[in-house]
């Protein structure tokens, strides 16, 4: 063992050189074994199966022997057996090669031979060519006559059978034309351009025959919806026949892309038949509809051309649903071709019509045509016709923006109209202004013409119409009839004016005697016009005014100042009538007899009656501007200083009768409030003034007028110092230090205006003194 040990240890350095990895493993197995020798023998009564151990290895390890020589004698016997196989493989392309030389050596002396085979190969061809020619004698023969039979076939519109002839020449032309390719081929060219133009000339009638029979065929596709209600025969042999072009394109072309020396596609292939199927059948739609399109299109009768439209159009899908779909393939979807077909049709020639110069009556038609009728179940929403094809593939028949051109004319189209008929309609009433009778009047006995009514009811009809296509045409033609209400309302306005000067040059002209009628009339008008104008804004969608780029139209200012005019018109005219009266108020006849209030009061009185006349609120209006009238005229005849008191008992006698004054405007106006429930007296009643007034001249103490001015400024801040200088110049008994006390208050106290508040005194004007000299007042100071 220690031999074995000194035999091992002398060779390992030359091992460990030329096999590194042998060494590590003895390591790693060294190790393995001391691990497990350890674990299995750490106690000393554990030697006891030491020679068990060994043993049992001593048997694997032979085992391991054995399998190893037995793995390394297979490897070397397969090693033997492949150089075995490399020998015989070396043998035998020595064998072959020499074979090579030899077979080499023997095609070099046959190369005389060679042109005796050329030789023979021309004649070969020349017999084929020979042989192609003599087969197709008969045929080329029998050319002329079934050119001709095919010819007679297709006049008398036999169209199967001059089909199959067609068939049968086109046929023998292409295997023709074949066999000399090949023929050609084989003898190592090309066909020439001679054979080529000498077949042409031989079947020269076939193309002929191509063009007839395709206009025929074509001929009964564009009249298969008449021929379909008759005979459809001839429409399905017309089909039959486009299918089986169809076939033979597609096998042609299946030839030609197999590759491998495939035939050449013949002249005119592939004919795609079936695609001018359908463009012819488009064509014949077309064609239908112009038979209809141009005749009385224009004016009142393009309603009726579209009802005409309407009616051909759905006798046609009746006919191609229920018969020529039956004559087709199903794959043809012929319903659905058809209403395409009419559907670019009718695009195009609704394109057309929409840029005539149409009028209103006729965009409208169009407009309800396109948006309604043709969408409803009349026409293209038919429960049987929206299986056939999905809408949305066609498309509107006129697009969004050219519906917004149209409604825009529309608008246009109606405004004309509109703006026409309101000129006609203020021309009238500007006639009944001079009618030499009262206005008419309502039920419920307002005075009224017929300038509103003509009025609303354009508007709303107009309305209404255009609803009927839709709401953004409705909120269109509202949004323009208020503006035509609002130029009518500023024409109203000057033509009141113009009515009221005409008035004032002549008052006395029997032509306007019920001038003040026909204004409380224009008021009602206003009222009435102003309901509607309020209605028609009700109606229009909340996004329009977002939309609208242009100022909107105010029509209800416009009635404003319209009503404005004429009540100041009516408050002229009042003015007017109490003009020869008020000279009289506030003068020494007016204090022993009080004349002219009476008078005053009757005028007004029958003033205040023609007011029930008018629609609230602008009865009410009247008759409070008719207060503020007698008030202001009232105080401005005392400012005049007709009446300047000398004692206390005419300052008495002047507040007296102020105060029976008062009573007699109060009467006046509440008999008036309790006739008419509706009417109340307003808020600031301007006749409160009177009685304050008279209240000042009334002061006994001349050192309270200090505390009283304090009161009267208060109440009405409007009052001016002029204005309390009349007053106290009235009195009459006022001196100039207390003048003095009291302006020199009123000007430290000038209170400014309240909000709401409605000057009294601002429109009455103070006449200038007569004295020479200025006095020394606070404000001359």
């Amino acid at each position: 063992m220690s031999a074995g040990n000194q035999k091992n240890g002398g060779d390992k350095p030359k091992e460990v050189a030329v096999w590194p990895e042998v060494e590590r493993a003895e390591c790693l197995a060294r190790g393995a074994a001391l691990k497990w020798a350890s674990g299995v023998f750490c106690r000393p009564e554990h030697l006891e199966r030491l020679s068990q151990y060994k043993k049992r290895e001593s048997q694997r390890t032979a085992s391991i022997h054995t399998r190893l020589k037995s793995m390394v004698q297979s490897y070397l016997e397969g090693v033997g057996w492949g150089l075995e196989q490399l020998r015989e493989a070396r043998d035998e392309l020595r064998e072959v090669s020499l074979t090579l030389k030899e077979a080499g050596l023997e095609s070099d002396g046959n190369t005389d031979c060679l042109a005796s085979l050329e030789k023979l190969r021309e004649v070969s061809v020349d017999h084929r060519q020979l042989f192609t020619t003599v087969s197709n004698l008969p045929r080329l023969y029998a050319i002329r006559s079934m050119v001709l039979e095919t010819e007679r076939l297709v006049e008398s519109r036999r169209l199967l059978e001059a089909h199959a002839r067609l068939m049968d020449l086109e046929r023998w032309q292409d295997d023709i034309l074949w066999q000399l390719h090949g023929a050609a081929g084989t003898a190592g060219g090309s066909l020439s351009s001679e054979d080529t133009e000498l077949v042409a000339k031989y079947f020269s009638g076939v193309g002929q025959l191509v063009d007839a029979l395709g206009k025929e065929l074509w001929a009964v596709v564009s009249s298969s919806l008449a021929l379909a209600r008759q005979n459809p025969t001839p429409f399905v042999s017309a089909v039959r026949i486009v299918e089986r072009e169809e076939a033979l394109d597609r096998a042609l072309l299946a030839e030609r892309g197999g590759g491998g020396g495939g035939r050449p596609l013949p002249a005119g292939r592939p004919r795609c038949w079936k695609a001018c199927f359908f463009q012819v059948l488009e064509e014949a739609v077309s064609a239908r509809f112009r038979s209809v399109s141009y005749l009385h299109t224009r004016g009142p009768g393009l309603a009726g051309h579209l009802s005409a439209l309407q009616h051909a159009v759905m006798a046609d899908l009746a006919t191609v649903r229920h018969l020529l779909e039956h004559c087709v393939p199903p794959h043809y979807q012929l319903t659905a071709a058809y209403l395409r077909a009419s559907h670019r049709c009718l695009q195009t020639h609704l394109a057309q019509v929409s840029s005539w110069d149409l009028e209103s009556g006729e965009i409208f038609a169009v407009l309800n045509w396109v948006l309604h009728i043709y969408n409803s179940p009349d026409m293209m929403g038919h429960p049987e016709l929206v299986t056939e094809l999905d809408r949305s593939e066609l498309g509107p028949l006129i697009s969004i923006e050219g519906v917004e051109q149209l409604q825009s004319k529309y608008v246009q189209s109606v405004r004309k109209s509109v703006s026409e008929w309101m000129h006609k309609a203020l021309q009238v009433e500007l006639q009944d202004w001079q009618r030499d009778q009262e206005p008419d009047s309502d039920h419920e006995g307002f005075y009224h013409t017929s300038l509103p009514t003509i009025i609303t009811q354009m508007l709303e009809e107009n309305a209404r119409v255009a609803l009927m296509i839709g709401e953004s045409l409705r909120d269109q033609t509202i949004q323009m009839g208020l503006y035509e209400v609002e130029n009518l309302l500023n024409r109203f306005r000057e033509a009141l004016v113009e009515f009221g000067k005409e008035h004032r040059r002549d008052p006395t002209n029997n032509k306007n005697k019920f001038y003040l009628h026909y204004l409380l009339a224009s008021i009602s008008n206003c009222i009435i016009l102003k309901k509607s104008t309020e209605s028609l804004q009700q109606q229009q969608s909340s996004r329009f005014a977002g939309m609208f780029s242009r100022t909107p139209p105010n029509p209800l200012a416009a009635l404003d100042r319209a009503v404005r005019r004429a009540c100041r018109l009516v408050m002229d005219q009042l003015l007017l009538e109490l003009q020869p009266f008020l000279p009289g108020l506030l003068t020494r006849p007016w204090l022993v007899q009080g004349d002219p209030v009476p008078k005053l009061c009757s005028v007004l009185e029958s003033h205040l009656d023609l007011y029930g006349r008018v629609r609230p609120p602008c009865r009410q209006r009247l008759q409070e501007e008719a207060q503020w009238l007698m008030v202001v005229e009232y105080v401005r005849a005392l400012m005049q200083k007709k009446l300047v008191c000398r004692s206390s008992e005419e300052r008495r006698q002047l507040a007296q009768q102020m105060i029976l004054d008062d009573q007699l405007l109060r009467e006046v106006f509440h008999s008036l409030s309790q006739q008419d429930s509706e009417v109340s007296l307003p808020e600031v009643n301007p006749l409160a003034l009177l009685p304050v007034l008279a209240d000042f001249i009334r002061l006994k103490d001349p050192g309270m007028l200090t505390l009283e001015v304090s009161g009267l400024a208060a109440k009405y801040p409007d009052i001016s110092e002029e204005h309390v200088s009349v007053l106290l110049d009235v009195r009459g008994d006022v001196s100039r230090d207390i003048r003095w006390a009291v302006l020199d208050l009123l000007e430290q106290s000038a209170p400014p205006l309240p909000a709401g508040y409605r000057p009294i005194f601002t429109d009455i004007l103070v006449p200038p003194s007569t004295l020479a000299f200025c006095l020394p007042t606070a404000k001359c100071a």
